[in-house]
């Protein structure tokens, strides 16, 4: 996969995150939050080191309310993982590197 996240809009979402069976990390983000300035360069990261075993995705909230609203997105910085269609873990506001890796490793087989 991209070692860069994947860009996507409401009209993706379903075939970019929900029907997959590789593992799926949404980051919720939005252009005017000074937190998620600090994670974009994290989901980067993360989409280079897991490489195929983890396909990362961005989805700016403002203009894609229908996926905001359906995965209860309060707050940016947000994160979903889901797998085969099922929301596995969320978390919202800023976390670092570590708490990231943490997340992904209690829901999946994904050693760093």
């Amino acid at each position: 996969m991209s070692s860069q996240p994947t860009i996507i809009n409401d009209s993706e979402f379903e075939s970019e995150v929900l029907q997959p069976e590789t593992p799926v990390l949404v980051y919720f983000w939005a252009t005017w939050c000074g937190p998620c300035r600090l994670m974009s360069p994290i989901m980067s990261e993360l989409a280079t080191e897991y490489g195929d075993r983890l396909k990362v995705v961005k989805m700016e909230v403002d203009p894609n309310p229908n996926a905001v609203a359906a995965y209860k997105v309060e707050g940016v910085p947000a994160l979903r993982l889901f797998k085969a269609g099922e929301m596995l873990a969320a978390s919202e506001g800023a976390i670092s590197k570590s708490q990231i890796y943490q997340l992904l490793e209690a829901h999946l087989s994904l050693p760093a």
